[in-house]
């Protein structure tokens, strides 16, 4: 027989018998919170770039990473920070002598180095000659300079995420200049056409691009799963050498004009 000894005056402590109740499935169950989106911001007015950045830095979800006031700041401080969201003004030219859409020269240059940098323009309404070689040196987002504190918010966010963000009024106008006798000013187009290695599908798909519908209605419209869109945009998108939907949509104008636009 087992003997236990106690001190006088005690009554041994009895043994617990955890019970199963289910809890301890949910301790560490909910993931941590998700990190900060990291921004970076370019612009050469000092009043603006700190408004903007207090704008940014309210929010519990965006950390300000870094900001310049020139292209050579931003190309040499960008790289060392290594934000996912660089909100670049397009124009620079009152402090930075290299040019009115140093910018975009910007954006081009950081995604050469950083592909998976989404830059977000900001600009004013009329510059649709910005507008377009934004689109084509890989902007993720275009936005006007009038739009609110929150709309900026959201587009930070926006394409942060990866998805692309441009005002529907300045797309629309840099389309119809596409279409207009201007798109003639544009760069001659390869001897093999932009689309000779698309398949009939894609070529669909591409024209309906073109036409500003998303993959969800473009699906509706061929009677495909989205997902089977989404598969084949990410397809065309890789045969036409760009990187977002919007470059498609310019692809797909070129198309429409022909030889003419050339």
């Amino acid at each position: 027989m087992r003997y236990v000894l106690v001190a006088p005056g005690t009554v041994p402590a009895r043994r617990r018998t955890p019970r199963n109740t289910g809890e301890e499935h949910h301790v560490n169950q909910f993931p941590p919170p998700a990190a900060p989106v990291r921004v970076f911001i370019l612009d050469d007015h000092e009043v603006v770039r700190r408004g903007v950045r207090d704008l940014l830095d309210a929010e519990p979800d965006i950390e300000v990473v870094g900001d310049a006031g020139t292209a050579r700041e931003a190309l040499a401080r960008v790289p060392a920070v290594r934000p996912q969201v660089a909100v670049l003004d397009v124009r620079l030219g009152e402090s930075d002598p290299a040019g009115d859409h140093q910018g975009i020269e910007v954006c081009r240059e950081l995604r050469a180095r950083m592909p998976e940098l989404a830059c977000l323009m900001l600009t004013s309404f009329d510059d649709d000659e910005a507008l377009f070689d934004a689109i084509m040196a890989g902007a993720a987002g275009y936005v006007l300079k009038q739009i609110r504190g929150s709309e900026l918010v959201t587009a930070v966010r926006t394409v942060a995420t990866g998805q692309s963000l441009l005002d529907p009024r300045a797309t629309s106008r840099v389309l119809a200049r596409l279409r207009g006798p201007q798109s003639a000013e544009r760069p001659k187009q390869p001897e093999q056409p932009e689309g000779a290695r698309l398949s009939p599908r894609e070529l669909q798909i591409l024209e309906l691009i073109g036409d500003g519908l998303t993959n969800r209605q473009i699906a509706e419209r061929l009677y495909l799963a989205e997902k089977t869109v989404k598969n084949r945009v990410s397809s065309l998108l890789g045969k036409l050498g760009v990187e977002r939907r919007v470059q498609a949509a310019v692809v797909a104008e070129r198309m429409r004009k022909g030889p003419s636009a050339s």
